[in-house]
Formats: structure tokens, C-alpha cells, sequence
């Protein structure tokens, strides 16, 4: 589907219930019908009346639908975003008719929400992306993956619903490699390394995650790019895409990240040496970087790599250390 006929809204698609799909509830028998729709937008045109089985309006996703039965789906044309538009910087990497990559700055929330609003990044791709269309029925920003607001680097973000629902299928498997950039205190003992290890709420601080006996499965690979006095620049890929996933494994490996507020702490008051003491300090948000990643194009298939350069903060401290 084509971002113009979203804009326009569509005519009617109309489609009869294969035998195969007899039996099944309503919302999962379009699924099969409409792959480029997800079950939970249809099941949100269900309840808006906007399905039609043979002459019937349906009025609920559970309906078992039988083979041979008509079923005609208008789907209107996709609301206005009820977030607002606002023009803050973005860098953007990859701009398609399918998807956009950005590079976040590390200070940025991702969607508004309590105590941020806006000037959120949300925000910001409402200005600058002028042809998103109706993901999940509202014209926004089909967020793929999060990072957290003081993580910076690589984002994708999908313009409609097909290639969202592509890349979310896609997500957690070898279809995506996720490379990051973590600057940790100490230095591991081997060159590279995977921490395999559940993670799950923290049982003694349940605003925290930790590894845990009955967390959900975790896996990280790791390699040391440099070593220095005190600290070493990290290179991490991720297997999976649990919450904080590389900052409770490095600090479960005993080697949390610099400037970590959470899983660190200020580690830097037990380094002897002053200058390099105040250099870790002036690192206030945790030092991850989400650097490259590289994925199959929801549309075409080829291989997209997009890459974001360490961030200043980031840099000028691996320049410190490098000096010293």
C-alpha cells in the first residue's frame, strides 16, 4: 500500500475466506488476508465498524469467520497525529519511502510520556519526516526499537505499517546485527567474550534489571577495542533485546559502564590518578553508543548498513584516556 492511498483513503478491499482459514477468529483470518495490516490495527477497525462479513457489519474480533464468506474492510484514512510537531535537531542517516534511520543524541526521550511531553523524538520526526503514514491507523512514527534516553546512536523507525510489522518480525533475529560502543571501568580479562545470562527485574529494586535465575534469556557478545589505564572501549553486539541488556551484562562481567547512573555508580573515586579522576566524572550519562546496524530492507531485500560516529562526550573521554 502505497502512502498516497493512505493519505486519500482507500476503497474498500474486498476478499473471500479461504478454506483454510475456516474456523479462525475474525482479527487473525484478516491478518492472513491483509498481511500489510497488523491484527491489532484490524482488530481496532472491527470495533470501529468498518468490517463487513458477506452483508453484516462484524462488531467483534472474535467472531469465527467460515470459508466462502465475503469480507470487505474500509480502511479510512489515518488521523491526524494527536502528538505535536516540533523542530529539533535530528541527524538523519537513511531516508526512504519504507524507513528512516536516525542518530539519537543522548539526552532524548523517545516518545512523550509523564514529566516529557514533548521535545521528545517523537517530536522531532513529526517535523522532519513529512511522509509518514498511518502506522497502527494514526499518522506516526513507527518506533521499531527504543533506546534509553541517555544512550546515544543508530534508530530505526519504520513509515507505515508493513514495513513496521517486517522489522519487528525481524528484530531479535540474525536478520539485524546491532553493534554498540560501551566504555567500561577495568578491562576484562579476554580480548572477546559472550555473557549468556538471564535478566529480569531487579528483586531488591524493581525501578533496576539484574541477572536473575529466572529472568528471560540474554545474550551478549563482546570484544575489547582498546585497552587504558583504569578503563577499556568496548565493542558489543547483541543477540537479544532485553531492557538494558549491555549495561547489566557489563556489569554483571564485573566491568559496568562509565558514568552509569544506575548499574555503575562513581567508581572513578577509587583511581589514584586525579586528572584521569576528573575526566571520568565529567562523563554524566552512561557512556553507550549504539554505533552500526545493518538489516535487510523490509521492501527490496538488500542489505542497508548505517553507521553513527562516537558522540563528542564519548569521544573526548577515549581522547583523555588515550593521552594518558
Amino acid at each position: 500500500m502505497n502512502n498516497d492511498a493512505r493519505e486519500a483513503g482507500e476503497a474498500p478491499r474486498v476478499a473471500v475466506v479461504r478454506p483454510d482459514l475456516d474456523g479462525l477468529r475474525l482479527d487473525r483470518a484478516l491478518s492472513e488476508l491483509f498481511p500489510d495490516l497488523s491484527r491489532s490495527f484490524l482488530a481496532r477497525l472491527i470495533d470501529q465498524r468498518h468490517v463487513r462479513l458477506d452483508t453484516e457489519v462484524a462488531t467483534k474480533a472474535s467472531h469465527r469467520v467460515a470459508a466462502g464468506q465475503s469480507v470487505i474492510v474500509a480502511v479510512p484514512p489515518p488521523a491526524p497525529a494527536t502528538v505535536a510537531s516540533q523542530d529539533l535537531p535530528l541527524t538523519i542517516l537513511y531516508d526512504d519511502a519504507d524507513l528512516v534511520v536516525i542518530d539519537k543524541p543522548a539526552g532524548l526521550v523517545v516518545h512523550p510520556a509523564a514529566g516529557h511531553p514533548d521535545q521528545t523524538l517523537v517530536n522531532a520526526l513529526l517535523f522532519h519526516v513529512r511522509d509518514l503514514s498511518g502506522v497502527g491507523g494514526e499518522i506516526r512514527p513507527g518506533i521499531v526499537h527504543r533506546l534509553d534516553k541517555d544512550t546515544s546512536g543508530v534508530m530505526i523507525i519504520a513509515k507505515h505499517d508493513d514495513a513496521h510489522r517486517r522489522l519487528s518480525e525481524a528484530w531479535n533475529t540474525d536478520a539485524v546485527r546491532k553493534e554498540y560502543l560501551a566504555l567500561v571501568y577495568g578491562t576484562p580479562s579476554a580480548s572477546k567474550g559472550t555473557v549468556d545470562a538471564p535478566i529480569g527485574r531487579d528483586p531488591r529494586d524493581r525501578k533496576r534489571m539484574a541477572v536473575v535465575p529466572a529472568g528471560r534469556r540474554a545474550v551478549t557478545d563482546f570484544e575489547v577495542i582498546e585497552r587504558y589505564r583504569y578503563a577499556s572501549l568496548l565493542r558489543c553486539r547483541l543477540r537479544t533485546g532485553r531492557t538494558h541488556q549491555i549495561r547489566v551484562h557489563l556489569k554483571h562481567l564485573g566491568h559496568p559502564i562509565v558514568g552509569d547512573p544506575v548499574y555503575s555508580g562513581p567508581q572513578w573515586r577509587g583511581i589514584p590518578d586525579r586528572k584521569l579522576q576528573k575526566e571520568l566524572a565529567s562523563m554524566t550519562r552512561q557512556a553507550l553508543h549504539a554505533a552500526r546496524i545493518e538489516l535487510r530492507h523490509p521492501r527490496s531485500g538488500e542489505n542497508v548498513v548505517c553507521e553513527a560516529p562516537m558522540p563528542e562526550d564519548m569521544a573526548r573521554l577515549v581522547a583523555s584516556l588515550s593521552r594518558a
